[in-house]
């Protein structure tokens, strides 16, 4: 049972990697990328949007999808595009070219970035699944750590296109661990059939549930603020603080660190605490942490050390958040997994989406319109959690 429990974590984890290894390793290449396409800042950035429209809009698609069809077809097909869009990106001569296929190598991502969730759910609930989403944010953390390091790594030897070469490698070897090592967990009894009718109630049934959308929100906000981190990272550790592309990627892994490490403590306080109760403290510290970080900021403190630390220690608290939400908003919606997933993902990445537009449409090569971008999220994030989890937690004390 426990190697079971680990080799899901371990191939659910590497396949839903493939999806942030399309990020975090072009990070580094952003600056030279728009020096070579003639691009401006913001239409750059604008290529790292379009990936994350892609992933959130089709997510409603895969998710009923996978309910109807299983779990691995979607994936065979969602990988498949990911290296073709990849590929599409490494021959792109305008900037207008390479938005075009980040979206569809977004298309093809979201596979991998929405059904190993439902997966997850098919398996397990409660702090159990709190504890394998942990242990597969151990095993993707590899992207987030490694991944800037192998694109700063190819972007001395070539060029930033060579990156999405590898990216589409990364798809194809993402292929062949979905043929041989997943198993399907959507057994062809419990398959929904798949109707405009039945999707669209599936649907409407999320929309009004609040505690769901509760939920998603507040870890769509704690995502959120992790993407302008995304956008506006590497255009302050390197035009601004004059960082190489390799030690830009160094300071970007210790953020990864701290979330993912964090992350392995949500089974224990779950399982101790509840998991309401975990994210509700883990959002009090997070917003703490980010405000004092831009107060800081407004005071004139421009010290490249200060905002290391100051972040590794606010991103640590979303590691207590980001898989206890996406627990919490599944629990009820088994049989509908997939679809209840997919709606979680869409509605995180739009917002995400709409949160590096600010950033890269407000972006002056400094810190501060990532910083607000932080503190306005976490403080969103904060709010809907006293709102959410509190009146969930309430409920629950009366039930007893």
């Amino acid at each position: 049972m426990k190697s079971s429990f680990t080799r899901n974590a371990v191939v659910l984890g590497l396949i839903t990697a493939t999806g942030p290894f399309a990020i975090d390793m072009y990070l580094p290449a952003l600056p030279s990328i728009a020096a070579d396409l003639n691009a401006s800042t913001a239409a750059t950035q604008g290529s790292l949007m379009a990936f994350f429209l892609a992933v959130a809009l089709c997510q409603i698609v895969y998710g009923p999808i996978s309910d109807s069809f299983g779990r691995k077809a979607p994936l065979y097909f969602g990988l498949a595009l990911y290296s073709i869009g990849a590929i599409g990106c490494s021959v792109a001569p305008t900037i207008e070219w390479l938005i075009f296929a980040r979206f569809v190598q977004g298309i093809g991502a979201c596979a991998g970035m929405t059904i190993p969730r439902a997966v997850v759910r098919d398996l397990h609930t409660g702090h159990e699944a709190a504890r394998l989403m942990s242990l597969i944010m151990l095993v993707f953390s590899v992207s987030p750590i490694l991944a800037p390091l192998f694109g700063s790594f190819v972007t001395r030897f070539g060029s930033w296109r060579e990156i999405f070469w590898a990216i589409s490698v990364i798809g194809i070897l993402g292929l062949a661990l979905t043929f041989f090592a997943l198993r399907e967990t959507r057994p062809v009894a419990e398959r929904i059939p798949f109707d405009l009718r039945t999707i669209t109630q599936s649907y409407l049934e999320l929309f009004r549930d609040r505690h769901y959308l509760g939920v998603v929100f507040i870890g769509g906000f704690g995502l959120s603020s992790f993407f302008a981190f995304l956008a506006g990272s590497s255009f302050v550790y390197i035009g601004h603080f004059g960082l190489t592309p390799t030690q830009y990627s160094l300071a970007f892994s210790v953020n990864a660190i701290a979330f993912i490490g964090t992350a392995q403590l949500t089974g224990y306080f779950g399982k101790r605490f509840g998991l309401h109760r975990t994210v509700s403290a883990a959002l009090t510290f997070y917003l703490v942490m980010t405000s004092a970080l831009f107060l800081l900021t407004i005071a004139g403190v421009d010290n490249l050390f200060v905002l290391i630390v100051m972040l590794f220690i606010s991103f640590a608290s979303m590691g207590l958040v980001i898989p206890s939400t996406a627990v919490l908003a599944l629990e009820n919606y088994g049989r509908t997994a997939g679809t209840a997933a997919a709606l979680m993902g869409t509605l995180q990445l739009v917002a995400g989406a709409v949160i590096v537009g600010i950033v890269g449409v407000f972006s002056n090569g400094t810190q501060l319109p990532m910083l607000t971008a932080l503190v306005a999220c976490a403080a969103i994030a904060f709010v809907l959690g006293r709102v959410t989890l509190i009146r969930r937690e309430t409920a629950a004390v009366a039930a007893e």
